[in-house]
């Protein structure tokens, strides 16, 4: 039979590289995308796809019992930009949606899910440089109320009712495979897909902004790595720091002038200077490798290549 997951989200940023991911490994038919609308044609044809809206509980049930869901992975979210603007939209959205996950698994119809949490947990008052497990944390916006707020059921569920869920606290992702979205990390995005198309990229952060990143690959291995963890392994149940590169504007500007000379950058921070302001600049991950052995592979130099080779063929520059 093999383990039958459903993506809920998976059109998203992290959604649509994880299902094709988990469908290499657990073969296509055994995973399950969903979305509330339809999306990128690979998803769509490589596997089954249904359209849930993760708000509608009887719609997330019907389908896992509908498949014989054993996982779920909980990637439906609005981001930290987008959801400033229509605060209560996504406290519903990132609330509801986790909590008619966590409710299917403590009636005994999931067996393990994954819920992503993020930096933007942390706040102000958080301790910026290699920012502890465990440490302050008073978010200062919707998106980290509503994350923080989320690891805190997670672990309520795990202690009262077994409830099997992992996490970890994603940094800012990059990908050349998803257009940037509404995050205030995704200025390190939206800087290579200018750096090839215009030559030039205003950037809404200053240039000594520093915060976590990581390169696409490394978080979806390290998503798949705490999945398929021993469950006596997996220690901490409200979720797991995680580290990758620590850049700034100015650094990843420059890397990407060893490989395009000509390209130029001004600085106009916007609204989102106030939000990557209130989170860390690096992250201590320690408790994930030892735990479950996590470890990134990319540095910014390497991370920089892969994507302005693979964006350069994307856009047919």
């Amino acid at each position: 039979m093999g383990t039958k997951i459903l993506i809920i989200g998976a059109c998203g940023q992290i959604g649509s590289e994880l299902t094709l991911k988990l469908r290499n490994i657990y073969g296509n038919e055994n995973v399950v995308a969903s979305d509330i609308r339809e999306g990128n044609e690979a998803i769509m044809s490589s596997g089954p796809f249904e359209i849930i809206n993760a708000m509608e509980f009887d719609a997330v049930a019907k389908a896992v019992e509908k498949y014989q869901i054993d996982e779920v992975y909980l990637m439906a979210a609005l981001l930290s930009a987008t959801a400033e603007k229509n605060p209560a939209f996504a406290w519903d959205l990132n609330m509801n949606s986790l909590f008619h996950v966590l409710n299917l698994a403590k009636e005994g119809k999931i067996k393990k899910i994954f819920w992503p949490s993020s930096i933007a947990v942390f706040g102000p008052t958080t301790p910026r440089i290699n920012t502890p497990q465990y440490t302050v944390m008073e978010p200062s916006t919707v998106y980290g109320i509503s994350k923080q707020t989320g690891e805190r059921w997670c672990e309520y569920y795990y202690n009262k009712f077994g409830v099997d869920v992992r996490s970890i606290r994603y940094p800012g992702l990059i990908s050349w495979t998803t257009p940037p979205g509404g995050g205030t990390t995704d200025y390190a995005v939206d800087i290579f897909y200018k750096a090839i198309e215009d030559g030039h990229y205003k950037c809404f952060l200053s240039e000594k902004t520093g915060l976590p990143m990581m390169y696409m690959d490394d978080a979806l291995n390290a998503t798949v790595g705490i999945m398929q963890a021993p469950r006596e392994s997996v220690k901490i149940r409200s979720s797991y720091n995680l580290g990758g590169i620590s850049f700034t504007p100015e650094q990843i500007y420059a890397e990407i002038k060893k490989h395009i000379p000509e390209f130029t950058i001004e600085y106009e921070p916007d609204f989102r200077q106030a939000i990557a302001d209130s989170w860390p600049a690096s992250i201590d991950d320690s408790s994930a490798q030892q735990d479950w052995q996590w470890k990134h592979k990319y540095d910014l130099a390497a991370m920089t290549e892969v994507m302005l080779e693979n964006l350069s063929k994307v856009l047919n520059k």
